[in-house]
């Protein structure tokens, strides 16, 4: 398996982002019933920012991950003021494969 971290910055109780949650988290579930999704949530520090972490079939590449969370509606309605996704190394590995 190949993981990856999203990190998604917005602006946090913006409406769009509020209105959008719901699909958001069906999105979320939807990786997460497919096993592709390890975890997700908001930073609790309030500055609009979250984390997902993802993991894929190898040899799954960075575009591989970019195109799966191009789904997202939070991506898909452009209420991201950023968004970021690199390929992360679990050394000490928890995640069951």
């Amino acid at each position: 398996m190949k993981y990856f971290a999203v990190h998604y910055t917005y602006a946090n109780e913006a409406p769009e982002v509020v209105a959008l949650r719901p699909v958001h988290r069906e999105f979320l579930g939807t990786l997460l019933d497919q096993g592709k999704l390890v975890g997700s949530g908001p930073y609790t520090d309030g500055l609009g920012s979250a984390l997902i972490i993802i993991r894929l079939e190898a040899p799954a590449s960075i575009d591989d991950a970019i195109q799966l969370m191009n789904d997202d509606p939070f991506h898909k309605e452009k209420v991201l003021a950023g968004r970021s996704i690199r390929e992360w190394n679990p050394v000490i590995n928890v995640f069951k494969d």
